[in-house]
């Protein structure tokens, strides 16, 4: 089957445009030059843009790692989702190339292995090494570019490569077939169906290759810390995984180096790194977070892994491992240790922490110590590069004001044995925002408006440097007819607008300044119904959803059916506002569901404003805090009806978390996905995107 792109909709092999939006399924468009280009070419053929589809390959002859917390299962079901035959002996000459010599000309441009230097350069070399057998005198064998990891021609390799002395090497292929889905996405789907009750790391992973194992178990869980696993099959005894690419990001060693990050939002990277230790204790993938190499950073400076790797035989990394990692990087920086945190590199080194529960506390206690201190940190003397250890204090010990915050880490809010995860002070580091309005397909009037105003200042210290912004964001449905609901929708967004203008100082504006103002736009729009003698139908009313943003801090108003949706990594889709309508209402009142949406005015408004005075209006105002990068999407029925937004935010809204998402080419793919589900309604959305991150300067003087 064929994913379509752009609504994610299942198509035959054989159909060359998406049977349920019309996408083509054969060619996209250039980034660069807007070229059509053929999904499975490498570069587009007009201007020699990179356009493929990279997989990260890993590739390995131990068919036991990593060993998971479960028993493992053969791979019968999940060569047959692939169409190949257990007997892989007569894979066909094209796959593979065994000819060293012939390899050696070619081997110049695959990097196999990352370096481990104590520079922080982790680069992929090209290197020619041998290989692990007897006779390690004898060339590696190498694969050729242009030929393929799979029997069935997909997976292309982009450059030679030469096993190495471990037996695990990594390769990137071009994807020739993107939209289609993986053989193993298409065994997990249906296992998950089939066995919907059971736990991912047992029954449903019987069938995948041990190494990939951990990715699936795990991907729930950590991601976006953990790449994505894209494919998983076992080829001539050798197990071979597809990823995520993440070789191009930042190390985080890089980040580390960077002295406009503040301290703590090192901290706040550390305790990610402890609580993904936890995770990846059952899974003998220690040796995951000791590798600085395999230590990333996305765009918006938060923690990822270039893989998972497996921990040697016998042997785990400890605590005290992982505190060398961290002096390391310290090191390699050359930062300063600062009280609190170089007594616990020197407790670690000591080996007085023995639990990661325990660390987990210590770096809580040090943020909960930041938290309350009003004084510049004694600075530890400077680091010495040239020595392999370094000088603490005497060991800390934790205040006794140490509390614990009811937050987790990764996605799992409310788990009683889970260790409380870090809780730090956020500051805002970027707001961007777009809208976008539409008649929809079948009205020939729009009587949808929206309005955005912001303003915003950057503001840089010592201690690191952030946005002090604040926005207002309006969207409006209107109802009343042409001259009707324009004009109410309109006049709606106008007076809130000048409202909050002119009252908007300093804070906030607090629950009883915005209900004042949505009063009052209420007012503008009946005064007009009364001063037309309009009656009935005839008068004219909006709808409203508003949101105001300021810093972190965040207000949502909202009177009818136009709804609010939030997206954040570690809890996905929420849906903010509840319609006011009467299937809501009966609901409320214990009317079953089914029951109550069965009336035939179950969608009917039972506010809006306009039609009637201020006695008959009651906003829902909610304030909730921005502790993670937040995307918020205010929208009008045209867009929300048929529940689009909960079938589609994978698609269409989760990769607009990052920063290199455009907002304005979001905003027209929902419209466009709107008008090919909905169409019968005006069409309206408003994305913003708000990025935060750890504020030092709050933590330190905010409690004084």
């Amino acid at each position: 089957m064929l994913v379509c792109p752009q609504c994610h909709f299942e198509n035959p092999d054989a159909n060359k445009f998406c049977q349920q939006c019309g996408t083509s399924l054969t060619h996209k468009v250039c980034p660069e030059c807007g070229s059509q280009v053929a999904y499975s070419a490498k570069v587009c053929q007009n201007c020699d843009t990179f356009t493929g589809t990279v997989w990260l390959g890993i590739i390995s002859g131990n068919l036991e790692a990593p060993p998971p917390p479960s028993s493992h299962g053969g791979s019968t079901e999940i060569k047959a989702a692939r169409g190949v035959k257990n007997d892989t002996s007569n894979l066909p000459s094209t796959t593979t190339v065994l000819d060293s010599e012939a390899a050696s000309a070619n081997s110049t441009e695959i990097q196999v292995w990352w370096d481990k230097d104590r520079s922080g350069q982790h680069q992929l070399e090209n290197q020619a090494q041998t290989d692990s057998g007897d006779n390690t005198s004898q060339p590696g064998v190498r694969l050729l570019p242009e030929s393929f990891l799979d029997a069935q021609q997909r997976y292309q390799l982009l450059e030679s490569f030469t096993p190495i002395a471990n037996g695990e090497m990594l390769i990137k292929v071009l994807d020739s077939q993107p939209l289609q889905e993986s053989p193993l996405q298409v065994l997990l789907d249906r296992q998950s169906v089939e066995e919907k009750n059971l736990p991912i790391s047992s029954a449903s992973i019987a069938s995948v290759p041990a190494l990939a194992k951990a990715y699936v178990a795990l991907q729930s869980q950590l991601y976006p810390a953990l790449p994505r696993i894209q494919d998983a099959w076992i080829r001539n005894g050798q197990q071979i995984v597809l990823l995520e690419d993440r070789s191009a990001w930042p190390l985080l060693v890089d980040l580390w180096r960077d002295d406009q990050i503040s301290q703590m939002h090192l901290l706040h990277l550390l305790h990610e790194m402890a609580s993904i230790w936890v995770a990846l204790e059952s899974w003998h993938c220690l040796t995951t977070l000791v590798d600085l190499n395999n230590l990333r950073v996305d765009e918006d400076q938060s923690l990822g892994l270039l893989r998972l790797e497996q921990d040697p035989d016998n042997f785990s990394p400890t605590l005290e491992v992982l505190g060398q990692v961290w002096q390391q990087l310290f090191l390699e920086s050359g930062r300063t240790l600062f009280g609190p945190l170089a007594m616990l590199m020197n407790d670690l080194k000591e080996n007085t922490i023995p639990t990661i529960d325990m660390l987990r506390s210590r770096l809580q206690a040090i943020a909960e110590e930041f938290q309350g201190d009003t004084t510049e940190p004694t600075p530890m003397p400077p680091v010495d590069p040239s020595q392999n250890n370094l000088n603490f204090a005497p060991t800390y010990t934790p205040s006794a004001s140490t509390k614990e915050h009811p937050s987790y880490y990764p996605g799992h809010p409310g788990d009683e044995n889970e260790t409380p995860t870090i809780v730090l002070p956020m500051q805002l580091l970027s707001l961007e925002d777009a809208g976008r309005t539409d008649v929809g397909r079948q009205r020939r009037h729009n009587e949808d408006y929206f309005g955005i105003r912001t303003s915003f200042v950057k503001a840089e210290t010592p201690l690191g440097r952030n946005v002090l912004a604040r926005g207002l964001y309006i969207l409006c449905d209107g109802m009343g007819g042409h001259a009707g609901g324009e004009v109410a929708s309109a006049l709606a967004v106008k007076t809130l607008s000048q409202y909050f203008q002119d009252n908007w100082k300093e804070d906030l504006p607090d629950e009883d300044t915005i209900r004042e103002a949505v009063l009052k736009a209420n007012q503008a729009i009946y005064d007009v119904n009364q001063q037309d003698a309009r009656s009935g139908s005839g008068r004219m009313g909006t709808t409203l959803v508003m949101v105001l943003v300021q810093e972190t801090q965040v207000v949502v108003a909202h009177v009818g059916d136009s709804r609010l949706y939030r997206l954040s990594r570690r809890q996905g889709l929420e849906q903010v506002t509840t319609d006011h309508e009467v299937g809501q209402r009966e609901i409320k009142r214990g009317v079953e569901r089914s029951i109550a949406y069965s009336r035939p005015d179950s969608y009917q408004l039972t506010q809006a404003l306009g039609p009637r005075n201020e006695h008959f209006v009651e906003p829902d105002i909610e304030l909730f805090e921005l502790n993670e990068d937040t995307l918020l999407l205010l929208c009008s029925d045209g867009l929300s009806d048929n529940d689009l937004i909960e079938a589609h935010w994978q698609t269409h809204l989760q990769p607009l978390l990052s920063s290199r998402a455009s907002l304005e080419q979001g905003v027209n793919e929902l419209i466009d996905l709107a008008n090919n589900y909905n169409g019968h309604d005006n069409i309206t959305a408003v994305l913003i995107r708000a990025k935060v991150r750890p504020d030092l300067e709050q933590a330190r003087f905010g409690n004084s």
